[in-house]
């Protein structure tokens, strides 16, 4: 082929693309294994995150339906290591309540929480 018979690429930024055609895919040769990159953006508890995964499939569905599934796994890893049942952790920034019968109905001292 020509050059002149290819339109050029032009360069774009991922964060300014937009979807524009949402549809099913048709393989040209479903028989065979190929890798796939998929661009993606994600939100989590520590913002937003850009990523770039590649997956070997067949189809193209085959790699999204992968990288759902992966998405899917991301979890908080759950904290393992406090196995002591005689662990103790200080408290800080207690107040002590008086009795009722005891305690001034109004009064010029802040509470003492520091001990």
């Amino acid at each position: 082929t020509k050059a002149s018979d290819t339109l050029p690429l032009k360069k774009m930024k991922k964060s300014s693309g937009e979807t524009v055609y949402c549809g099913q895919v048709f393989e040209k040769s479903p028989l065979r294994v190929k890798n796939f990159g998929i661009w993606l953006r994600c939100n989590s508890r520590g913002g937003t995150h850009n990523m770039y995964q590649e997956y070997q499939d067949l189809t193209t569905a085959g790699a999204v339906t992968q990288c759902y599934r992966d998405m899917g796994i991301m979890k908080v890893e759950e904290i393992t290591q406090f196995h002591d049942s005689k662990i103790k952790f200080p408290l800080p920034h207690r107040a002590l309540h008086q009795t009722r019968q005891y305690k001034p109905r109004f009064t010029t001292k802040r509470p003492n929480t520091f001990f």
